[in-house]
């Protein structure tokens, strides 16, 4: 089955951004969309719906990604579909979802792979924790994927347990690159300013401090993503989204040996090497972070304070209020420079 997944199609129209907005609130059951039946809606996000539906050509089963009509107009949303059509011509690999068709004139869509499996999040509400050498071998085939798209340029932004699916032989295929990042691409400064972020949980530190970040801001939710998948539990929390991001910039987690005493002390070292603070001190590439969980008998663990002062929480009150207003002050000023550009037109 098919989640949120969001990656656009091979090629759309260059006049998107006039094309008007396919209505996904008049698709049933049974609808017709080009050569294309709709069977079910399966899943809907902040910015678009997914049907699952048939190609009427050969009877395959595909994923239909349909963007809200509320999104129409918008141009930020467009320059990032621009940015997914991009995106979606360019990766071909088969832990990366594909995208098959997109769009007739006039209709905003695009036509993904159908994909039997599930989300990884699932698997984890299922499972809590799961086994280390299970969990070695998954993020491995992670990293194998994450290679692949880095290399070609391309940071997917938002990895997390929601946008990774895995099958019943643990394969599993990256989804979702609607926040990806494209090499030599200008950076998309407003409009939906929490989604371009990332996810609070799995966001990198970088990434909080508002910076674009590269493919060890990716590394980064990689290794909180191992670390819940050998705890049960994600490193860092706090009563709102803004109070974990801000405690990944100023505490340690609680050591994963502490949590699963299953987990070695290279393993366990190997978890903290991906989640370094300063993206400097990752593993640089995905490929290193594999070569680490394949050859733990070669990683030295390493005496780190991170070890000895996790029981210490701080809370730099100055700091943290800065953060605060200066996160409510973006939405102000955005709109103030969308009203200044409205009168100058």
């Amino acid at each position: 089955m098919v989640s949120s997944p969001s990656s656009l199609g091979a090629a759309v129209s260059r006049e998107l951004p006039s094309a008007p907005v396919l209505s996904m609130a008049s698709l049933r059951p049974s609808d017709q969309l080009g050569h294309y039946r709709i069977e079910e809606l399966i899943a809907r996000s902040g910015m678009a719906s997914i049907y699952r539906a048939t190609d009427m050509r050969d009877g395959r089963p595909v994923a239909i990604k349909i963007p809200h009509p509320e999104m129409e107009g918008d141009p930020v949303l467009f320059d990032r579909f621009r940015r997914e059509i991009e995106i979606g011509e360019k990766l071909d690999h088969p832990g990366v979802m594909k995208v098959l068709d997109h769009g007739e004139p006039g209709q905003v869509y695009m036509v993904m792979e159908w994909v039997e499996g599930r989300l990884l999040r699932k698997l984890l509400i299922e499972n809590s924790k799961l086994p280390v050498d299970r969990v070695r071998a998954i993020i491995i085939a992670i990293c194998d994927v994450l290679d692949y798209v880095h290399r070609n340029g391309v940071v997917h932004r938002d990895l997390k347990p929601e946008n990774i699916m895995i099958d019943g032989e643990d394969r599993i295929k990256l989804i979702d690159f609607g926040i990806a990042g494209k090499a030599g691409a200008r950076r998309l400064t407003f409009g939906k300013l929490s989604q371009i972020a990332g996810t609070p949980d799995y966001i990198s530190p970088e990434q909080v401090k508002g910076k674009r970040g590269d493919g060890r801001s990716d590394i980064y939710s990689l290794g909180v993503i191992l670390y819940e998948m050998v705890t049960g539990q994600t490193p860092f929390g706090g009563s709102n989204p803004f109070a974990v991001m801000n405690d990944r910039l100023v505490n340690n987690p609680v050591p994963p040996r502490e949590l699963n005493p299953e987990i070695s002390p290279e393993l366990q070292e190997v978890i903290y090497r991906a989640m370094e603070r300063e993206p400097q001190d990752r593993y640089s590439t995905a490929n290193e972070f594999a070569w680490d969980l394949e050859h733990l008998d070669q990683v030295a663990a390493a005496d780190r304070t991170e070890l000895r002062d996790w029981k210490q929480r701080r809370t730099p009150w100055l700091k943290q209020i800065l953060f605060y207003v200066g996160m409510v002050l973006i939405p102000v000023v955005v709109f103030g420079l969308l009203l200044l550009v409205a009168r100058r037109h």
